[in-house]
């Protein structure tokens, strides 16, 4: 399996996994695995781009992906619709509140937060994904 394919697996992972969440009435849980998606499928259009981390390093850090999503393949490259510069970024602020502010989510945030999750990943993986002929 070849790198981006494996994170694009992991973020299809991550995808499920904030869809069960969801319908579990678990929406903290549910909006930091829909973060996950996102940023795997990011890591994964970044790799298949052929753009890796920052200085060789083999961790790829949230800001340096959304820097490079955004800058380079949404702005530079225009491969991916503007529609998700924004998708990163928002779903990194929901996943902090989820994860560490003294408020819960609500069902309205975290079903958002999937349907984005959803759109990002089926825009990245008919990009990524090798195309029968």
């Amino acid at each position: 399996m070849s790198e981006p394919s494996v994170y694009l697996a992991k973020a299809e992972e991550s995808l499920l996994g904030a869809a069960s969440e969801l319908a579990q009435g678990r929406y903290n849980n549910s909006i930091n695995r829909a973060y996950y998606a996102c940023f795997q499928a990011a890591i994964a259009a970044l790799q298949h781009a052929s753009i890796g981390p920052r200085g060789g390093q083999n961790g790829w850090a949230h800001a340096y992906v959304q820097a490079e999503f955004v800058g380079r393949l949404i702005h530079q490259r225009k491969q991916y619709p503007e529609r998700l510069r924004q998708v990163l970024a928002r779903h990194l602020t929901l996943r902090h509140l989820a994860d560490y502010a003294p408020e819960m989510m609500t069902y309205l945030h975290a079903s958002r937060a999937v349907q984005r999750a959803h759109d990002f990943l089926a825009v990245i993986r008919a990009e990524v994904t090798p195309h029968a002929c």
